[in-house]
């Protein structure tokens, strides 16, 4: 059995703690922490606990920070990019009318409905109807799942239409939607705000340029920050959605030291070699794609990101037929190796699964490349796994796990 040992890898916070080993591939995940933060948003983030500290000074720092990083007129934090959501579409019903703040989400009033795009209602680890729901917003669907047409939107964003939610993710539908820029035109032609889900992406400007007049983003998915979640844009809006403080969003607050790593992560990404990362998440890929190629059945493919962020990932292909076993059943192997390698299996069912490099730590890279040879030329321990139940657990496992847990 694969131990690991002769790996430079530090696992002495995992086997201190008595938390299982485990080899990230899948991506900034939630269900796996998000991300791994550098030692410098480390010490900000522990700097801050032992101390007091005016909260809204804090966010008021990290709004000219959030300013700096996307060019937004203002910004601030909550708890994650799930809560900005709620509270960007609170802050558009109530405006800065502390009353209404307090009478959500029960009380909305009469413009309180979000135009949403069919193939925009994906579920994240919740649904994005659910986030709207939060705020006492109505969703209001706009065309079919596959098409949506000018005019379909249009015709939605009447006078009890309080915003537009526009969302940029791999979990949704990647044809037939209305572009981000006619989306905008569109909405702010009726007085309608724009409102941006864009939790895991790098395009930290674009998206406001393109029209949008709040964007919402993790910090801590590729920025690296604590659990945290950054609202950009207009002042008025922010200053509203801000607001939701004081009634819903109160469960969903961010406190001074996620606050002050979020600051240190976004600093850190104005000053990050983007280029260097780039190329040791290439050596990665190069590294996996060489030790593989040649195995029967397997043809690992480079791919880009789906919503155009600078990062490529692994796609294997598996042919049952010559592999001996199924892309969901080698994805269930890799969970079950020592340690488990979380391989991205969303899309088993299509027959392979992908690798992402963005979350190493050092000498992991070698770990699951040793891994992926281990497990692929080992098909008769995967084909022990059920397919049909591979298959149900990509679809099944983000819910079944909470089924689980101490049970």
């Amino acid at each position: 059995m694969l131990r690991n040992t002769e790996y430079p890898i530090d696992w002495s916070w995992h086997d201190s703690e008595g938390f299982g080993r485990m080899v990230n591939v899948s991506g900034t995940m939630t269900s796996l922490g998000g991300s791994i933060a550098t030692p410098r948003v480390a010490a900000a983030t522990a700097a801050a606990m032992p101390r007091f500290a005016r909260i809204h000074e804090m966010q008021a720092r990290a709004s000219e920070v959030i300013a700096r990083l996307t060019g937004a007129e203002a910004g601030f934090l909550t708890a994650s990019a799930s809560a900005g959501i709620t509270l960007a579409v609170a802050g558009a019903i109530t405006g800065m009318d502390p009353a209404r703040a307090e009478a959500l989400p029960t009380a909305p009033g009469a413009r309180s409905a979000v135009a949403v795009q069919m193939g925009h209602l994906c579920e994240y680890g919740a649904a994005v109807s659910q986030a709207i729901a939060l705020a006492g917003g109505s969703t209001r669907i706009v065309g079919q799942s596959t098409l949506a047409k000018d005019y379909q939107l249009a015709a939605a964003l009447d006078e009890t239409c309080a915003a537009a939610l526009y969302v940029v993710s791999h979990h949704v539908v990647d044809y037939g939607m209305i572009p981000l820029e006619t989306f905008a035109e569109i909405a702010h032609a009726r007085g309608v705000p724009v409102i941006v889900d864009a939790a895991s992406e790098y395009d930290l400007r674009g998206l406001l340029a393109k029209g949008a007049d709040i964007v919402i983003y993790s910090g801590h998915k590729f920025l690296g920050g604590p659990t945290s979640g950054i609202v950009a844009g207009r002042k008025d809006l922010v200053r509203a959605g801000y607001l939701q403080n004081i009634g819903i969003g109160r469960g969903m607050k961010i406190g001074k030291e996620s606050i002050a790593g979020a600051i240190a992560a976004m600093e850190q990404w104005l000053e990050r070699d983007h280029e260097a990362v780039r190329a040791e998440e290439n050596r990665a890929l190069d590294l996996w794609q060489d030790a593989i190629s040649g195995l029967p059945g397997i043809t690992p493919v480079r791919i880009p990101d789906p919503t155009a962020n600078p990062l490529e990932r692994l796609q294997v292909w598996v042919d049952p037929a010559k592999a001996g076993a199924s892309a969901a059943q080698f994805a269930e192997a890799f969970g079950r190796n020592d340690p488990p390698l979380i391989v991205r299996g969303h899309e088993v069912e299509h027959g392979y699964f992908q690798l992402d490099p963005c979350n190493l730590m050092q000498g992991q890279a070698e770990l699951v490349r040793d891994a992926l040879v281990k497990v692929l030329t080992d098909a008769e321990t995967a084909a022990r796994f059920d397919t049909r139940a591979a298959l149900a657990a990509a679809r099944n496992g983000g819910t079944q796990a909470y089924m689980d847990w101490l049970a």
